[in-house]
């Protein structure tokens, strides 16, 4: 993969997407050492113009941004980073330094994410999710089959309402077994991605 041209230019814009929205976060100032600890850590640093010093996104708000990639621009002195915020990435507390809503219905599958983990790593009797991660992979993936047949059969009936519930059972079926697997939407966003380039 291309690298930045530090050599060009000292201190390259930043510019922060979010891998699974591709909505812009924020845009900041790398040096080579920010980029390096990036890639590094897998949490996104920049270089403080003001402070002149290296800061983590997130170091006092605890609002990090999760590193997933990069690319960079023609001339190679200009960096799109795309990464997940783990919360609001304004210091204002807005969602984005342009003040843009990012919520919306394919953002509510990322918080069903971290909800599916939390239920794996703190199991609660109560939890339909912790229930069914206790009873393991077999029963997991058999569920998966279950709700995908459902998928078909509905698929070939007229009833819109009976078919989208139904998807929604396979996708949220499939998001527990990847949960099982240590992987979630986004290592298959990933791929998908991957394939179209």
């Amino acid at each position: 993969m291309s690298i930045p041209n530090f050599q060009k230019h000292p201190l390259l814009p930043a510019i922060i997407q979010d891998p699974d929205t591709r909505t812009v976060l924020m845009q900041g100032y790398m040096n080579q050492e920010a980029f390096e600890k990036t890639l590094e850590t897998k949490k996104v640093w920049f270089y403080s113009r003001s402070k002149e010093r290296l800061w983590m996104k997130g170091e006092t708000s605890s609002n990090v941004l999760e590193f997933s990639h990069y690319k960079i621009d023609c001339d190679a002195d200009s960096i799109l980073v795309y990464a997940r915020p783990t919360g609001p990435v304004c210091h204002t507390g807005s969602e984005t330094c342009f003040n843009e809503c990012v919520s919306g219905s394919l953002m509510f599958l990322s918080e069903l994410t971290e909800i599916i983990k939390e239920r794996h790593q703190n199991p609660s009797t109560e939890s339909y999710v912790s229930q069914l991660l206790a009873k393991g992979i077999n029963k997991i993936a058999q569920k998966v089959g279950e709700e995908a047949v459902e998928v078909v059969i509905e698929a070939k009936d007229s009833n819109d309402e009976l078919f989208l519930n139904e998807a929604a059972d396979l996708v949220f079926h499939l998001m527990i077994l990847l949960e099982e697997k240590n992987y979630s939407l986004s290592d298959v966003s990933e791929i998908l991605e991957s394939r179209h380039r």
